[in-house]
């Protein structure tokens, strides 16, 4: 989930840093919102990607005792 989140955003950011969608609203600025998703969705996927190699490098070890009959 963590990397196509940050795709998604990463996707918007450059949209509205690009000018393919211009929202006529006073109070948000899109090439500052652009940017600001553009930020969010790469921290996004470098998050996403150091959590993954960090979950491969975990060893698990399973000890198994047997004591015999008594």
């Amino acid at each position: 989930m963590g990397i196509g989140l940050g795709v998604v955003l990463l996707v918007v950011g450059l949209i509205l840093v690009l000018g393919v969608v211009q929202f006529d609203m006073a109070f948000v600025d899109d090439l500052a919102l652009g940017w600001i998703f553009i930020v969010v969705g790469g921290l996004a996927i470098i998050l996403a990607l150091v959590m993954n190699a960090q979950r491969t490098r975990t060893k698990h070890v399973e000890e198994r005792r047997f004591d015999g009959p008594h």
